[in-house]
């Protein structure tokens, strides 16, 4: 088998996410020139950063941690869009195995009880064929040795993007679209709540607030990046 893997990787080698040129036996996803290039947190509080401030007065969020910066032009962009749009899940893998490793070793995460993707409506999901934080989500569960839990958490109303939308417009559009479909599997639970990029926190704050009606709920926050 690793003869006939090298004998594909002659002709149709794996790319770099980023700058296309082909990656190394070494290396997976992202080549090291451009792994050098991202534009890394490298934060160590968990209870007050940029994620958790953003919550204030609206969610109840005990921990939050994000691995990149995003900004319109550069590196993350790319990157998060190729993740999103041309179904390269690799890059979704890759940093749930990135900041799961980084988890283990500090425990910050480590009195969690589940995991929780941000869910996308089912035909949204159909379209696009999986949910870009689902290998994310289910490299994290490895790591941590927690459950990765889909399909509790619904999306049931299907929204244009939030991309291009103001806070305003995106908290006047989004409430009320997220149900839970098992009130009693969060009792007493402390959820991690997972997605790819973090903007205005709108989605998530929709999402928080659907979980927080379970009784005696704690919520942590995990994402990819977060928009500068």
């Amino acid at each position: 088998m690793k003869i006939l893997s090298d004998f594909f990787g002659i002709f149709y080698p794996e790319l770099c996410a980023n700058c296309d040129n082909p990656l190394t036996q070494n290396e997976r996803v992202i080549c090291t020139f451009c792994r050098h290039d991202l534009p890394l947190t490298n934060f160590i509080n968990y209870s007050e950063n940029k994620i958790t401030a953003k919550f204030y007065g609206r969610v109840d969020i005990e921990k939050a941690y994000y691995l990149l910066l995003y900004k319109e032009k550069g590196i993350t962009k790319k990157i998060i869009h190729e993740l999103k749009y041309r179904g390269n899940q690799k890059i979704g893998t890759f940093f749930g195995h990135w900041m799961g490793e980084i988890l283990k070793q500090n425990n910050a995460f480590s009195d969690i009880d589940f995991i929780v993707p941000v869910p996308l409506h089912k035909k949204k999901q159909q379209q696009r064929g999986y949910n870009q934080v689902t290998k994310f989500g289910e490299s994290l569960s490895y790591h941590l040795g927690k459950p990765f839990l889909e399909n509790i958490l619904l999306r049931i109303v299907k929204s244009k993007t939030q991309t291009f939308k103001n806070r305003f417009e995106r908290l006047n559009t989004i409430d009320k679209i997220f149900e839970l479909n098992n009130r009693t599997i969060f009792t007493n639970k402390h959820i991690l709540l997972i997605d790819d990029v973090v903007t205005t926190g709108a989605t998530l704050e929709a999402c928080a607030k659907e979980i927080q009606k379970t009784e005696n709920i704690k919520i942590s926050i995990l994402t990819m990046t977060h928009t500068e």
